[in-house]
Protein backbone atom coordinates (compact mmCIF):
# COMPACT_ATOMS: atom_id res chain seq x y z
CA UNK A 1 0.00 0.00 0.00
CA UNK A 2 2.54 2.59 -1.14
CA UNK A 3 0.59 5.93 -0.46
CA UNK A 4 1.79 9.54 -0.57
CA UNK A 5 0.54 11.29 2.46
CA UNK A 6 -2.94 12.46 0.88
CA UNK A 7 -3.85 8.77 0.24
CA UNK A 8 -2.99 7.70 3.61
CA UNK A 9 -5.36 10.34 4.90
CA UNK A 10 -8.02 9.65 2.23
CA UNK A 11 -7.47 6.00 3.93
CA UNK A 12 -7.66 7.10 7.39
CA UNK A 13 -11.04 9.16 6.27
CA UNK A 14 -12.44 5.44 4.96
CA UNK A 15 -11.29 3.84 7.54
CA UNK A 16 -13.69 6.19 10.25
CA UNK A 17 -16.20 6.12 8.07
CA UNK A 18 -16.24 2.09 8.19
CA UNK A 19 -16.79 1.86 11.70
CA UNK A 20 -15.08 0.22 14.74
CA UNK A 21 -16.05 -3.52 13.30
CA UNK A 22 -15.59 -2.88 9.99
CA UNK A 23 -11.91 -0.54 10.26
CA UNK A 24 -10.68 -4.01 12.55
CA UNK A 25 -11.29 -5.89 9.59
CA UNK A 26 -9.08 -4.38 7.01
CA UNK A 27 -6.40 -3.67 9.35
CA UNK A 28 -5.86 -7.40 9.83
CA UNK A 29 -5.11 -7.78 6.10
CA UNK A 30 -2.27 -4.74 6.43
CA UNK A 31 1.55 -5.00 6.93
CA UNK A 32 2.57 -3.78 10.53
CA UNK A 33 3.79 -0.35 8.53
CA UNK A 34 1.05 0.15 7.22
CA UNK A 35 -1.24 -0.46 10.16
CA UNK A 36 1.29 2.30 12.17
CA UNK A 37 1.00 4.59 9.39
CA UNK A 38 -2.41 4.83 9.27
CA UNK A 39 -2.84 4.60 12.75
CA UNK A 40 -0.81 7.71 13.51
CA UNK A 41 -2.71 9.39 10.89
CA UNK A 42 -6.43 8.67 12.22
CA UNK A 43 -4.84 9.46 15.98
CA UNK A 44 -3.50 12.56 14.35
CA UNK A 45 -6.89 13.93 12.68
CA UNK A 46 -9.24 15.68 15.14
CA UNK A 47 -12.27 17.31 12.33
CA UNK A 48 -12.47 16.28 8.73
CA UNK A 49 -14.63 18.22 7.25
CA UNK A 50 -17.78 16.79 5.47
CA UNK A 51 -17.27 17.78 1.57
CA UNK A 52 -14.06 15.86 1.83
CA UNK A 53 -15.28 12.94 3.41
CA UNK A 54 -18.13 12.88 0.67
CA UNK A 55 -14.96 13.06 -1.86
CA UNK A 56 -13.36 10.11 -0.24
CA UNK A 57 -16.08 8.28 -0.23
CA UNK A 58 -17.48 8.91 -3.89
CA UNK A 59 -13.73 7.79 -4.90
CA UNK A 60 -14.13 4.82 -3.21
CA UNK A 61 -17.34 3.77 -4.85
CA UNK A 62 -16.07 4.65 -8.23
CA UNK A 63 -12.46 2.68 -7.26
CA UNK A 64 -14.49 0.38 -6.05
CA UNK A 65 -16.57 -0.23 -8.85
CA UNK A 66 -14.02 -0.71 -11.29
CA UNK A 67 -13.08 -4.14 -9.36
CA UNK A 68 -14.59 -7.12 -9.06
CA UNK A 69 -13.62 -10.72 -7.13
CA UNK A 70 -13.58 -13.17 -10.35
CA UNK A 71 -12.29 -15.75 -7.76
CA UNK A 72 -13.47 -16.56 -3.80
CA UNK A 73 -9.55 -18.15 -3.68
CA UNK A 74 -7.07 -17.25 -6.53
CA UNK A 75 -4.51 -19.86 -4.43
CA UNK A 76 -7.21 -22.64 -4.53
CA UNK A 77 -8.01 -21.74 -8.67
CA UNK A 78 -4.55 -21.57 -9.59
CA UNK A 79 -4.05 -25.23 -8.51
CA UNK A 80 -6.86 -26.76 -9.99
CA UNK A 81 -6.33 -24.92 -13.01
CA UNK A 82 -2.74 -26.13 -13.37
CA UNK A 83 -3.40 -29.87 -12.28
CA UNK A 84 -5.92 -30.19 -14.76
CA UNK A 85 -3.86 -28.75 -17.55
CA UNK A 86 -0.67 -30.44 -17.03
CA UNK A 87 -1.40 -32.89 -14.64
CA UNK A 88 -0.46 -33.43 -11.01
CA UNK A 89 3.20 -34.14 -11.13
CA UNK A 90 4.36 -30.99 -13.14
CA UNK A 91 1.74 -28.95 -11.81
CA UNK A 92 2.96 -29.36 -8.20
CA UNK A 93 6.68 -28.15 -9.47
CA UNK A 94 4.82 -25.00 -10.97
CA UNK A 95 2.19 -24.26 -8.10
CA UNK A 96 5.17 -24.46 -5.48
CA UNK A 97 7.41 -21.95 -7.38
CA UNK A 98 3.43 -19.72 -8.21
CA UNK A 99 2.82 -19.67 -4.42
CA UNK A 100 6.42 -19.20 -2.73
CA UNK A 101 6.31 -17.19 0.43
CA UNK A 102 2.04 -17.68 0.90
CA UNK A 103 2.58 -19.58 3.43
CA UNK A 104 5.23 -17.71 5.34
CA UNK A 105 3.17 -17.10 8.27
CA UNK A 106 6.14 -17.18 11.22
CA UNK A 107 8.54 -14.65 9.65
CA UNK A 108 5.13 -12.29 9.53
CA UNK A 109 4.83 -12.73 13.47
CA UNK A 110 8.54 -11.18 13.76
CA UNK A 111 7.84 -8.10 11.76
CA UNK A 112 5.22 -7.27 14.31
CA UNK A 113 7.84 -7.09 17.42
CA UNK A 114 9.90 -4.52 18.37
CA UNK A 115 13.48 -5.18 17.54
CA UNK A 116 14.59 -5.49 20.50
CA UNK A 117 12.65 -8.58 21.04
CA UNK A 118 14.13 -9.92 17.74
CA UNK A 119 17.47 -9.22 18.71
CA UNK A 120 17.10 -10.68 22.06
CA UNK A 121 15.13 -13.95 20.23
CA UNK A 122 18.18 -14.29 18.02
CA UNK A 123 21.23 -13.35 20.10
CA UNK A 124 22.47 -16.62 20.40
CA UNK A 125 22.33 -18.33 16.83
CA UNK A 126 24.76 -18.83 14.46
CA UNK A 127 25.15 -15.49 11.99
CA UNK A 128 24.48 -17.51 9.06
CA UNK A 129 20.83 -18.40 10.62
CA UNK A 130 20.31 -14.93 11.95
CA UNK A 131 21.32 -13.51 8.11
CA UNK A 132 19.08 -15.65 7.02
CA UNK A 133 16.30 -14.09 8.84
CA UNK A 134 16.82 -10.89 9.18
CA UNK A 135 16.99 -10.41 5.40
CA UNK A 136 12.92 -11.81 5.62
CA UNK A 137 12.79 -8.37 7.02
CA UNK A 138 12.22 -4.81 5.61
CA UNK A 139 15.36 -3.00 5.89
CA UNK A 140 15.43 -0.70 8.31
CA UNK A 141 13.66 -2.99 10.87
CA UNK A 142 16.89 -5.26 10.36
CA UNK A 143 18.83 -2.91 10.59
CA UNK A 144 17.40 -1.91 13.91
CA UNK A 145 18.10 -5.42 15.59
CA UNK A 146 21.64 -5.43 13.93
CA UNK A 147 22.15 -2.38 16.20
CA UNK A 148 21.32 -4.11 19.15
CA UNK A 149 24.42 -6.85 18.67
CA UNK A 150 27.63 -6.40 20.06
CA UNK A 151 29.89 -5.12 17.24
CA UNK A 152 31.49 -8.34 16.33
CA UNK A 153 28.59 -10.22 16.19
CA UNK A 154 26.90 -7.77 13.35
CA UNK A 155 29.92 -7.59 11.37
CA UNK A 156 29.39 -11.34 11.31
CA UNK A 157 26.12 -11.05 9.95
CA UNK A 158 26.54 -8.46 7.73
CA UNK A 159 29.13 -10.72 6.11
CA UNK A 160 26.53 -13.24 5.91
CA UNK A 161 23.97 -11.21 4.23
CA UNK A 162 26.39 -9.76 2.04
CA UNK A 163 27.11 -12.93 0.82
CA UNK A 164 24.03 -14.99 0.87
CA UNK A 165 22.64 -16.06 -2.68
CA UNK A 166 19.37 -17.60 -1.47
CA UNK A 167 17.68 -19.71 0.82
CA UNK A 168 17.89 -23.47 0.46
CA UNK A 169 14.45 -25.70 1.93
CA UNK A 170 17.20 -27.21 3.91
CA UNK A 171 18.34 -24.19 5.51
CA UNK A 172 14.67 -23.38 5.57
CA UNK A 173 13.88 -26.27 8.24
CA UNK A 174 17.14 -25.39 10.33
CA UNK A 175 15.19 -22.30 10.92
CA UNK A 176 11.89 -23.75 11.45
CA UNK A 177 14.02 -25.49 14.45
CA UNK A 178 15.42 -22.47 15.60
CA UNK A 179 12.82 -20.38 16.08
CA UNK A 180 8.65 -21.62 16.31
CA UNK A 181 7.90 -22.43 12.42
CA UNK A 182 9.68 -19.11 11.70
CA UNK A 183 9.93 -19.86 8.16
CA UNK A 184 6.36 -22.13 7.89
CA UNK A 185 6.42 -24.52 5.02
CA UNK A 186 10.00 -24.74 4.48
CA UNK A 187 9.95 -28.49 3.11
CA UNK A 188 7.42 -26.62 0.02
CA UNK A 189 10.00 -23.47 -1.09
CA UNK A 190 11.84 -23.15 -3.33
CA UNK A 191 15.40 -20.91 -3.21
CA UNK A 192 14.62 -17.60 -2.43
CA UNK A 193 16.51 -14.58 -3.84
CA UNK A 194 16.90 -13.28 -0.46
CA UNK A 195 19.96 -11.64 0.96
CA UNK A 196 23.27 -10.59 -1.33
CA UNK A 197 25.12 -7.50 -1.45
CA UNK A 198 22.41 -5.24 -2.45
CA UNK A 199 20.35 -6.38 0.83
CA UNK A 200 23.45 -5.91 2.94
CA UNK A 201 24.34 -2.37 1.20
CA UNK A 202 20.37 -0.69 2.27
CA UNK A 203 20.82 -2.10 5.82
CA UNK A 204 24.28 -0.98 6.54
CA UNK A 205 22.94 2.24 4.86
CA UNK A 206 20.44 2.53 7.79
CA UNK A 207 23.31 1.74 10.59
CA UNK A 208 25.07 5.05 10.75
CA UNK A 209 28.37 6.20 9.76
CA UNK A 210 30.29 5.13 12.75
CA UNK A 211 28.60 1.49 12.44
CA UNK A 212 29.39 1.35 8.84
CA UNK A 213 32.96 2.30 8.94
CA UNK A 214 33.47 -0.52 11.32
CA UNK A 215 31.80 -3.02 9.05
CA UNK A 216 33.37 -2.37 6.69
CA UNK A 217 36.67 -2.70 7.66
CA UNK A 218 35.77 -6.07 9.06
CA UNK A 219 34.52 -7.26 5.87
CA UNK A 220 37.42 -5.31 3.86
CA UNK A 221 39.75 -7.66 6.39
CA UNK A 222 37.88 -11.18 4.96
CA UNK A 223 37.67 -10.07 1.10
CA UNK A 224 38.26 -6.70 -0.22
CA UNK A 225 36.41 -7.32 -3.35
CA UNK A 226 33.22 -7.85 -1.34
CA UNK A 227 34.01 -4.83 0.72
CA UNK A 228 34.18 -2.98 -2.45
CA UNK A 229 31.13 -4.17 -4.26
CA UNK A 230 29.03 -3.53 -0.72
CA UNK A 231 30.04 0.19 -0.72
CA UNK A 232 29.39 -0.09 -4.76
CA UNK A 233 25.68 -0.64 -3.60
CA UNK A 234 25.16 1.91 -0.60
CA UNK A 235 25.02 4.72 -2.52
CA UNK A 236 24.55 5.15 -6.32
CA UNK A 237 24.59 7.65 -8.66
CA UNK A 238 20.84 8.42 -8.94
CA UNK A 239 20.76 8.54 -5.11
CA UNK A 240 22.27 11.87 -5.45
CA UNK A 241 18.51 12.68 -5.54
CA UNK A 242 18.33 11.77 -1.98
CA UNK A 243 20.36 14.74 -0.90
CA UNK A 244 18.60 17.70 -0.04
CA UNK A 245 19.17 21.18 -2.00
CA UNK A 246 21.78 22.29 0.34
CA UNK A 247 24.10 18.78 -0.11
CA UNK A 248 23.84 19.73 -3.79
CA UNK A 249 24.65 22.86 -3.90
CA UNK A 250 27.62 22.04 -1.61
CA UNK A 251 28.74 19.08 -3.87
CA UNK A 252 28.36 21.85 -6.84
CA UNK A 253 30.97 23.73 -5.27
CA UNK A 254 33.35 20.72 -5.65
CA UNK A 255 32.91 19.56 -9.08
CA UNK A 256 34.09 20.68 -12.52
CA UNK A 257 32.18 21.78 -14.95
CA UNK A 258 33.34 18.97 -17.41
CA UNK A 259 33.06 16.31 -15.12
CA UNK A 260 29.62 17.40 -14.40
CA UNK A 261 28.54 17.80 -18.10
CA UNK A 262 29.91 13.94 -18.61
CA UNK A 263 28.32 12.17 -15.77
CA UNK A 264 24.84 14.01 -16.36
CA UNK A 265 24.91 12.33 -19.72
CA UNK A 266 23.74 9.22 -17.84
CA UNK A 267 21.32 10.76 -15.26
CA UNK A 268 17.79 10.38 -14.99
CA UNK A 269 15.94 13.32 -15.90
CA UNK A 270 14.59 14.54 -12.19
CA UNK A 271 18.09 14.15 -11.12
CA UNK A 272 19.03 16.61 -13.60
CA UNK A 273 16.52 19.01 -12.95
CA UNK A 274 17.12 18.88 -9.20
CA UNK A 275 20.71 19.66 -10.17
CA UNK A 276 19.51 22.53 -12.31
CA UNK A 277 17.23 23.88 -10.02
CA UNK A 278 20.70 24.51 -7.51
CA UNK A 279 22.79 26.27 -9.41
CA UNK A 280 22.33 29.73 -10.76
CA UNK A 281 20.32 30.64 -13.50
CA UNK A 282 23.40 31.67 -15.88
CA UNK A 283 25.08 28.75 -14.70
CA UNK A 284 22.31 26.47 -15.07
CA UNK A 285 21.83 27.49 -18.61
CA UNK A 286 25.04 26.97 -19.72
CA UNK A 287 24.88 23.33 -18.62
CA UNK A 288 21.53 23.03 -20.11
CA UNK A 289 23.49 24.08 -23.31
CA UNK A 290 26.53 22.37 -23.08
CA UNK A 291 24.85 18.92 -22.08
CA UNK A 292 22.52 19.40 -25.58
CA UNK A 293 25.41 19.98 -27.67
CA UNK A 294 27.89 17.30 -26.15
CA UNK A 295 27.72 14.50 -28.82
CA UNK A 296 27.42 10.54 -27.37
CA UNK A 297 30.29 9.50 -25.01
CA UNK A 298 30.87 6.35 -23.99
CA UNK A 299 29.62 4.83 -20.81
CA UNK A 300 32.62 4.16 -19.22
CA UNK A 301 33.66 7.52 -19.34
CA UNK A 302 29.80 8.57 -17.72
CA UNK A 303 30.77 5.98 -14.80
CA UNK A 304 33.95 6.88 -13.98
CA UNK A 305 33.09 10.53 -13.58
CA UNK A 306 29.61 9.55 -11.87
CA UNK A 307 32.29 7.57 -9.82
CA UNK A 308 34.55 10.46 -8.78
CA UNK A 309 31.60 12.59 -7.85
CA UNK A 310 30.70 9.57 -5.72
CA UNK A 311 33.98 10.03 -4.01
CA UNK A 312 33.46 13.56 -3.14
CA UNK A 313 29.59 12.98 -2.22
CA UNK A 314 31.45 10.36 0.26
CA UNK A 315 34.08 12.90 1.50
CA UNK A 316 31.89 15.81 1.81
CA UNK A 317 29.41 13.65 3.76
CA UNK A 318 32.09 12.49 6.43
CA UNK A 319 33.03 16.75 6.38
CA UNK A 320 29.55 16.83 8.17
CA UNK A 321 28.47 18.90 4.43
CA UNK A 322 26.53 16.51 3.15
CA UNK A 323 23.71 14.16 4.59
CA UNK A 324 23.41 10.91 2.39
CA UNK A 325 19.62 9.24 2.22
CA UNK A 326 19.26 6.58 4.65
CA UNK A 327 19.05 8.15 8.04
CA UNK A 328 20.45 5.77 10.92
CA UNK A 329 23.11 8.07 11.97
CA UNK A 330 24.31 8.38 15.58
CA UNK A 331 24.93 12.16 15.38
CA UNK A 332 23.69 14.43 17.91
CA UNK A 333 22.23 17.68 18.04
CA UNK A 334 22.00 20.76 20.74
Amino acid sequence: MAMDDQGVENAAILLMSLGEEEAAEVFKHLSPKEVQRLGETIARMRTVPRERVDTVLDKFEAVAASDSMLVSDTDEYVKSVLRKALGDEKANLLIDRILQGNDVTGIESLKWMDPGSVAELLRNEHPQIVAAILVHLEFDQAADVLKQFPERQRNEVMVRIATLDGIQPAALRDLNDVMSKVLAGGDRMKKSTLGGVKAAAEILNMLGSAVETSVLDFVREADNDLAQKIMDNMFTFDDLDKIDDKGIQSLMKEVQSESLVIALKGATPALREKIFKNMSTRAAETLREDLESRGPVRLSEVEAEQKEMLKIVRRLADEGQIVLGGGGGDEQFV
